[in-house]
């Protein structure tokens, strides 16, 4: 028997659904690492039980990496992994798609406001990854030349 696979869109609304993680995206957006204390601030109204628990879906499912600092004191960030940053991407190109929508005025949104300042920062660390990715991929050509 067949295997029935599961709907990729179907898997990946499953991974973003929650009340808090389009807000947490906004904030790990910039692709840069965020602290979590930072992340926390800047979502009112989420308790840090709930928090918690969301980045750790989020993390398990791929989407953002937990970098633990044991220092004095000790600290938190987070940031987007390759597959978190494509989830911001796809979550811009909706918001776009909703600019169109009867009823929607974005200029009175603070998550699109805050996507519209993000777009460019998006890109840019998009393209970071990119040169990097080309980067190891000529590295590891020219040592395979050499041997």
């Amino acid at each position: 028997m067949d295997e029935e696979l599961p709907c990729p869109v179907e898997v990946i609304l499953g991974m973003v659904s929650g009340k808090w993680k389009v807000r947490i995206f906004r904030e790990l957006s910039s692709g840069e690492p965020i602290r979590y204390s930072q992340i926390s601030a800047n979502i009112e109204g989420v308790s840090a039980k709930v928090l918690t628990q969301q980045l750790r879906e989020l993390e398990d499912d791929g989407l953002i990496v937990r970098h633990v600092f044991q220092e004095i004191p000790p600290h938190v960030e987070y940031q987007l992994t390759e597959s978190g940053l494509g989830v911001v991407k796809a979550l811009m190109m909706l918001r776009k798609w909703g600019y169109g929508l009867n009823g929607v005025d974005m200029r009175k949104c603070d998550t699109c406001l805050t996507y519209e300042r993000y777009e460019q920062e998006l890109e840019r660390a998009l393209q970071a990854i990119e040169g990097i990715n080309k980067n190891a991929s000529e590295a590891e050509a020219g040592t395979e030349q050499s041997a």
